[in-house]
């Protein structure tokens, strides 16, 4: 029946969280590949710093890909594939910047004489704000978690990949000598990783909390049928 509303054309609710719309008849996820594919050719433009922009692609090349290629086995709906496409879009923007010198942090440091860039915490609290969801639909259908674990789980999991990447991050920078350093970031604070890895933490948890607190609400609005 989902299939069926989805393809005949369905509400906008339908649209954002069906996971079986077409790919033919997926007007959504067309256009959000579409602005993204184009977006990332320019920001591939003369970046900043292209051994970093090389670094900080590797992930975003490989996330686009297994999501390309694991398509036909596990279809997110429209609303995860959004959250997923504002990521990308946020990380491949610093990106050609680096995340030490956005235009945002550029502005910043100018108006408020700020020593650091914080661009790169946004990101890290983005990451668990807009990618809990996701992973949270993945485990929920795969896995069949419900009720706490549906929630718990996501955000605990979010945490652990804030971790392992936080350790990517190191040893990209024992590797890579100086641009590895520069990739790291840490701008003088010697509490950088456990910063960044609390901010994940922090969006993954209130993502979860939100979610749940739209669910419950939406739950007690539906009437009941008889």
């Amino acid at each position: 029946m989902a299939r069926q509303s989805a393809v005949r054309g369905g509400t906008g609710t339908n649209w954002l969280m069906d996971p079986d719309i077409p790919f033919s008849r997926n007007i959504i996820l067309h256009l959000l590949l579409a602005v993204f594919v184009v977006f990332w050719i320019v920001m591939a433009i003369s970046p900043t710093d292209r051994i970093q922009w090389l670094m900080e692609n590797l992930l975003v090349v490989a996330a686009f890909f297994t999501l390309l290629f694991t398509y036909k086995a596990f279809r997110f709906s429209n609303l995860s594939y959004l959250l997923i496409f504002l990521f990308l879009c946020a990380h491949t923007f610093a990106a050609h910047y680096t995340y030490q010198n956005t235009p945002v942090d550029q502005w910043l440091k100018a108006s408020f004489q700020l020593q650091r860039s914080y661009f790169d915490r946004v990101v890290h609290f983005l990451f668990g704000l807009l990618l809990t969801y996701p992973l949270r639909e993945l485990l929920t259908r795969a896995a069949g978690l419900r009720n706490f674990w549906s929630y718990g789980i996501p955000v605990m999991t979010m945490l652990g990949c804030s971790a392992l990447f936080e350790n990517v991050e190191m040893g990209a920078a024992l590797v890579a000598g100086q641009a590895g350093a520069d990739y790291l970031g840490l701008q003088g604070d010697v509490f950088d990783t456990q910063k960044d890895m609390s901010l994940g933490f922090t969006g993954a948890l209130l993502s979860m909390i939100t979610l749940a607190i739209i669910l419950r609400k939406t739950k007690r609005t539906t009437p009941t049928r008889s």
